[in-house]
């Protein structure tokens, strides 16, 4: 027992064991910050669950320890700094310094936010020093707010007494270690530290993942006020500091702007709902370029593509022979497709308003008694889409956790196609009518790896994602063979999109137009939903256009419209690299936000080698345009972006 405890006594004098109790005990106040939170505001999350509450606070645990690690980093490097001066008083006094002020001060702004949540909502992002950056009495604002929120300051004070007397300082035993184990072992130990301390910033570790942001804490919440229980005030102001604050551009006044565009939908359809299953495939990088069905004119109208059951499933489908995506990313797809709400600017989800309400098809489909269910064969919480279903109230969230088996996992991003696509499958047959349901496949994307099996199976083309392009189509010919079998198979429209394009070998794709032109179709299997649409089509159109379709006669939002009938003009919006692209019924508008830059005919100039600006009016499009991006912006600042 002696030598226990000498050991257990030995370890607590290390460098290592020191640092991570100083870093753990921070830990533990910012969970004390949340459950203190949460009961001071008991009121706002009235339907709060106990257990919801702490699968809430594990949630937050993966946003402190980010923002710890951080704003921790000097401390982490000057406790384990692998040289015998770490051993001085002095030199330990500064560490202490150091440590202190840095959580002092974290723990200042995470409490004080808490003063400011009943105005707001949410956690405090770059936006609120914009917000106040013309008030000259702040700090008297401020300073009221301590005593009229007297008893957050107390706490704070208390969370900063436990934090100065729980410090542990390193009190080294003489050290005999020879210099030659010494520094190897002790560098070893900093960069072993660095290491991790690098993943649990990030969030997580793989190529399937990005570094979290606040998006990613509608993954553990049921409403959007959550939010603010998930995050912590230190990561919510360190993941925005590079955004800048929206502003709105004022085009049109208050009550001029939504008389030429308002997201606000009031459809009146000509008969009762029809309550049709719903299914949204989201393809990986399915570009245009790559159906054969689209470009019978390229290669001297040689051209075969690498889709043969996409093409066969085009010919019975409605589909849009000017169709694009709103954004380049996957991360664009997501709030484009299942919620109307395009990619301005950055990225949504990457915003410092990405916690904001939003309405999408899961929601208002809900209230028409559906079940929705999201499937994405990557590691749960990867690329933020689990927690972006969960904003967008899907029922449930299907991906490799779920799938079950990592024997079918390809090695980098998710469960191959195939066998995703067929799980996908599976659970429909269980699921209760009617149902909405989207997957995102994953299996075209880079490094273009194809199962084993299939080496040499599909055209290889010129780049490597065609023959993955092929094991997909594949994928998706199965999968269409086994949703065929189910009785309810007629009775569901299947919508099928891309989440960006990739790779292109064609000029005609090589622009501003072709570098966004994806498939969207529409196919309900029996039914007379067949032909070619010239309207031009985008992924903010989808939600509008599968409502309309199901005669749904609930008020919703979305910036997108219905591209099936109607006598309004209808345009596409996207954005390229700080210009937004407009287009129309044949001309292309480049604005910069202040004028317009470049005009096209694009149905005739394929290649976009004829600018037509000062030749052609398009007063119209401009302020549509203008209208679309103040309405945009306006509502994101204002967190209007559902149906009130």
């Amino acid at each position: 027992m002696k030598k226990i405890a000498n050991f257990f006594a030995a370890l607590w004098r290390k460098p290592l064991t020191v640092a991570l109790c100083n870093l753990a005990l921070v830990m533990l106040l910012f969970s004390l910050c949340r459950i203190f939170f949460f009961l001071i505001y008991r009121d706002t999350f009235a339907d709060m669950t106990w257990p919801h509450f702490a699968e809430i606070c594990g949630g937050g645990l993966r946003f402190d320890l980010s923002a710890i690690l951080l704003f921790n980093a000097l401390y982490t490097l000057c406790a384990l700094l692998p040289l015998r001066l770490r051993a001085n008083a002095r030199y330990q006094k500064a560490v202490k310094a150091v440590f202190l002020t840095v959580n002092i001060l974290l723990l200042v702004a995470n409490c004080a936010d808490m003063a400011y949540f009943p105005f707001t909502h949410r956690r405090t992002t770059v936006t609120f020093f914009s917000e106040f950056q013309n008030d000259g009495n702040l700090l008297k604002i401020i300073s009221i707010g301590l005593i009229d929120y007297w008893c957050i300051t107390l706490f704070c004070a208390a969370l900063i007494a436990v934090l100065v007397l729980c410090y542990r300082r390193y009190r080294p035993e003489k050290n005999t270690m020879p210099n030659v184990v010494y520094y190897p072992l002790h560098t070893a130990i900093l960069l072993t530290c660095v290491y991790f301390t690098v993943i649990g910033i990030r969030g997580g570790f793989g190529a399937y993942t990005r570094p979290i942001n606040i998006s990613n804490a509608a993954q553990y919440i049921n409403h959007p006020v959550e939010n603010a229980l998930v995050l912590n005030t230190p990561f919510s102001l360190f993941t925005t500091v590079e955004r800048k604050p929206y502003e709105s551009p004022r085009y049109f006044s208050a009550d001029e702007l939504p008389t030429v565009f308002t997201p606000v939908h009031t459809p009146a359809p000509d008969g009762g709902f029809r309550p049709l299953n719903v299914v949204i495939i989201i393809m990986e990088s399915f570009g245009k370029e790559y159906v054969g069905f689209f470009n019978h004119d390229l290669d001297s109208s040689t051209y075969v593509g690498y889709t043969p059951f996409l093409d066969s499933l085009l010919a019975e489908s409605f589909m849009f022979s000017k169709s694009f995506a709103n954004g380049r990313k996957s991360i664009d797809a997501m709030p484009s497709t299942l919620s109307s709400i395009p990619m301005f600017i950055e990225p949504y989800i990457t915003t410092p308003y990405a916690t904001n309400e939003v309405s999408s098809i899961a929601k208002v489909l809900k209230r028409e008694g559906y079940y929705s269910a999201f499937f994405h064969g990557a590691p749960n919480g990867s690329m933020g889409f689990q927690a972006y279903a969960n904003a967008a109230g899907y029922d449930d969230y299907f991906g490799m956790t779920e799938y079950g088996n990592d024997a079918d996992f390809d090695g980098v991003w998710a469960i191959w196609d195939e066998e995703f696509f067929q799980f996908f499958a599976d659970q429909m047959g269980g699921f209760r009518q009617p149902f909405l349901t989207t997957i995102f496949s994953a299996s075209s994307h880079h490094p273009f790896a194809v199962p084993q099996r299939y080496e040499g199976v599909f055209p290889e083309g010129p780049h490597p994602i065609h023959k993955c392009i092929g094991y997909s189509d594949h994928a998706l010919r199965l999968f269409f063979e086994k949703m065929s079998r189910y009785p309810w198979f007629d009775n569901t429209l299947f919508v099928f999109t891309a989440d960006h394009t990739n790779a292109s070998t064609h000029a005609e794709y090589q622009n501003d137009r072709g570098a966004f032109e994806i498939p969207i179709f529409f196919y309900q299997h029996g039914s007379g939903l067949r032909g070619v649409s010239d309207v031009p089509m985008a992924q903010t159109d989808i939600m509008p256009t599968i409502l309309n379709y199901l005669h749904c006669a609930e008020p919703y939002f979305a910036f997108g419209s219905n591209a099936i009938g109607g006598d309004q003009p209808h345009y596409v919006i996207n954005y390229n690299n700080g210009v937004y692209q407009l287009f129309g019924d044949s001309l292309m508008v480049q604005f910069d936000g202040t004028r317009t830059v470049a005009v096209y005919n694009y149905r005739d100039d394929r290649f976009l080698k004829r600018d037509l600006r000062g030749t052609v009016d398009v007063e119209a499009e401009e302020r549509y345009l203008k209208a679309a991006v103040q309405q945009y912006v306006e509502r994101m600042i204002n967190d209007e972006l559902t149906v009130k």
